[in-house]
């Protein structure tokens, strides 16, 4: 795919691909909350939208579009994937 470099999701650009490669120490429903929505090590996520007070974040994922807490998608540990 590219050069990849370790990213969080505040660092992307609207328009930007990560690939998830895990996720930080958290509660474990969360992170099963998380893989539930498909957030799962291996997915590549693209950032659509920031809010205009900077939260809540918009990410494509698998075809759909989840929004999540900055404080929550900070639990994702990526992988920036440059085309």
């Amino acid at each position: 795919m590219g050069i990849r470099l370790s990213v969080n999701i505040k660092d992307l650009r609207i328009g930007q691909k990560a690939k998830i490669l895990g996720f930080a120490l958290c509660a474990g429903e969360y992170r099963h909350r998380l893989l539930s929505m498909g957030l799962t090590p291996g997915t590549v996520i693209e950032l659509i939208r920031i809010a205009p007070l900077g939260d809540p974040v918009q990410i494509l994922v698998r075809g759909i579009m989840l929004s999540l807490r900055k404080a929550e998608a900070s639990i994702l540990k990526l992988e920036q994937v440059l085309a």
